[in-house]
């Protein structure tokens, strides 16, 4: 039953781009990526939620992450509301498409994200120090719980200081704090300039296919390990952590080297970025990154979808600064999809999943976009088919 539905959208057209395709088995519990073929991708449709929607008195909006559940046919899609306008929280939806449409989004419901103690994270003005950034979330199916990351802060003013380092968390599906995992010196904030910078740390996570290991993704590189991602080309090298998903251990960090900022800022000394919006695991060393890049005087974003693959980088679990110590191998990527390709705007997206399997039998892939809570920015809901 749909409980709330925002319309629908019908796109006949459909667009064929190069990337591979990925074979999964068919337990509905977990995924169990298999060999991987250079395949297509084809274009099912786009759909965009109306800006400031309400749902149960919450503001629908800053939809940062995105993960399916194929036990219940149910999204669950992380806000990045830093409850300034309603409590962080998470949405649960229902996306209706097939392999020729993509008919609506359906939000079914609202949770409150809840700390240790059960009460919900305040707001900036109230307690800044406890005050999440939440940025992405998955569903663990061996537990039967999410996981959910924080950015943290890094506000260091004359007038004011605010440190809180980020964290990853597992949650029931009712919102509550079960436990955190365990988080390396390397990614403490600082009032100096060191470790992560500010919003540039947790954008992305996801359990590899038997969901014994689980992957976190730095947006942007810390302080120690160079500089920030650049209109030409540099050394912006960023992290990958890999962690045992039962123990909640880290066991191993690589190294990744970000693409160029797509366009010049304007004016040139205003803000522009580039860094890993979302990460796909498909195996225990091959994902899927999303950069995304944007700069002041473009509307848009630049969004290119990479392979990476972790087998032969070296594991600078104990190197404290890439920018010194430079004997290492970074991941390997290969450019999967640029979303340029579809020449039409493209907004700020920051999760992708693996959907159902389509009524043709090929694999679904979806994307949503966070509009920061801007009427001039969307929604975005994509949604491509895998066709070998």
């Amino acid at each position: 039953m749909r409980n709330y539905c925002f319309g629908c959208i019908d796109l006949r057209n459909t667009i064929i781009v190069l990337l591979l395709t990925f074979i999964f088995n068919s337990c509905k519990t977990t995924r169990q990526p298999g060999n991987n073929s250079i395949g297509t991708l084809k274009l099912v449709g786009q759909y965009t939620i109306p800006y400031n929607i309400s749902f149960n008195n919450t503001t629908v909006g800053g939809l940062s992450g995105i993960d399916y559940n194929p036990a219940t046919g149910e999204y669950y899609m992380i806000c990045d509301d830093r409850s300034a306008i309603n409590p962080a929280r998470f949405y649960t939806a229902k996306l209706w498409f097939n392999n020729t449409s993509f008919d609506s989004v359906s939000i079914t419901n609202v949770t409150t994200l809840r700390m240790p103690n059960g009460s919900a994270y305040p707001d900036s003005k109230t307690n800044p120090a406890l005050t999440p950034d939440p940025e992405a979330m998955r569903y663990n199916p061996v537990k039967k719980c999410l996981v959910w990351s924080s950015e943290g802060e890094r506000i260091v003013t004359p007038q004011d200081t605010v440190i809180t380092n980020p964290g990853i968390y597992e949650i029931s599906l009712a919102g509550e704090y079960i436990d955190s995992f365990a988080l390396p010196n390397q990614f403490l904030m600082q009032a100096t300039e060191n470790g992560p910078r500010r919003n540039g740390v947790f954008e992305g996570l996801g359990f590899s296919g038997n969901y014994k290991h689980m992957f976190v993704s730095l947006e942007e590189p810390r302080y120690e390990d160079g500089p920030r991602a650049e209109v030409t080309d540099g050394p912006a090298f960023t992290r990958i952590i890999k962690y045992n998903a039962q123990t909640r251990q880290p066991i191993a960090q690589y190294a990744y080297k970000l693409e160029p900022v797509a366009t010049p800022a304007t004016p040139a000394n205003a803000f522009k970025v580039n860094g890993i919006s979302d990460i796909l695991p498909l195996s225990d060393h091959q994902l899927l990154t999303i950069e995304r890049s944007f700069s002041t005087g473009t509307r848009e974003c630049t969004i290119k979808v990479f392979l990476a693959d972790l087998e032969n980088a070296t594991d600078i679990s104990n190197v404290n600064s890439l920018s010194q110590d430079t004997h290492f191998k970074p991941a390997t990527k290969k450019l999967l999809y640029n979303f340029t390709a579809l020449n039409r705007y493209i907004d700020n997206i920051e999760g992708v999943t693996f959907g159902p399997v389509l009524p043709n039998g090929h694999k679904s892939l979806v994307f949503v976009a966070d509009n920061n809570f801007s009427d001039k920015e969307e929604s975005q809901f994509f949604v491509f088919e895998l066709v070998p």
